[in-house]
């Protein structure tokens, strides 16, 4: 079996992805990788904040469409960097973000939805 980084999938269907993940879940992380192989240290360190304080964190990986999921979660966020991390619908910010918030001790409070 061969990976090839140049298949995508179709943006309407990452961003109907997109939509639903943010819609759905109290909250998301988009991510490169996943919880148990992060593929990226900020994803890493994105999942390691939000997993202090929730366990019910949804994920989505975003390496099997990139630049799809890039361009769909801009609609969201003005921003295409990944992480990206969603509560309650609202864009909260990346692995920075995250770890300013809780620096600041401010992060369980912006999770708890």
């Amino acid at each position: 079996m061969t990976f090839d980084p140049n298949q995508s999938l179709p943006q309407e269907e990452v961003t109907e992805r997109v939509d639903q993940a943010i819609e759905e879940n109290d909250v998301v992380l988009f991510m490169k990788g996943t919880p148990m192989m992060p593929q990226c240290g900020y994803s890493e360190r994105a999942i390691g904040l939000l997993g202090q304080h929730r366990e019910d964190v949804a994920t989505v990986d975003v390496l099997e469409s990139l630049e799809e999921f890039r361009t769909a979660l801009e609609r969201h966020s003005d921003r295409e960097t990944i992480p990206q991390t969603f509560v309650d619908g609202e864009f909260v910010g990346g692995s920075d973000i995250l770890a300013q918030l809780d620096e600041r001790g401010e992060l369980a409070d912006r999770l708890a939805v």
